[in-house]
């Protein structure tokens, strides 16, 4: 802020910008009704449909993994350590744990069903590199 401003319009100022920086954020960290809204998109486009979560939330707890998958109730955590990526990162997560409602496990018919989403190796570079940094 340039020095010779009024304290009033330096508030002005600050408040303009902060708003703007909150509808950026809300964006770029979708609520978990976006994230349910996002995953049945991503399930339709790349999975035939065929994965249906019943949720899809934020989590808190998820220190190790970026997501999880219970089978049992069909929902989906995503580590809050995502808010702010990248679309195409999130988007990646999400592919990966839908694909756990079809095959619960790391196997190769796991993997066929992850291939169908096009940015599979840019995102796994970019956790990689996130990963290595949180190290």
């Amino acid at each position: 802020m340039p020095a010779n401003l009024s304290k009033k319009v330096e508030d002005e100022h600050v408040r303009s910008l902060v708003a703007r920086l909150d509808q950026r954020e809300q964006r770029v960290r979708p609520s978990d009704d976006e994230l349910l809204s996002r995953a049945s998109h991503l399930s339709r486009t790349w999975l035939d449909g065929e994965a249906v979560p019943s949720s899809v939330r934020w989590v808190t707890n998820m220190d190790q993994r970026w997501g999880s998958c219970s089978s049992d109730d069909r929902s989906i955590r995503i580590s809050h350590r995502l808010k702010g990526v990248p679309t195409y990162v999130l988007d990646y997560v999400l592919v990966h744990e839908l694909a756990h409602l079809i095959e619960p496990n790391h196997g190769r018919g796991f993997w066929t069903l992850v291939a169908a989403y096009p940015d599979v190796e840019r995102a796994k570079a970019f956790l990689e590199g996130v990963s290595w940094q949180q190290r």
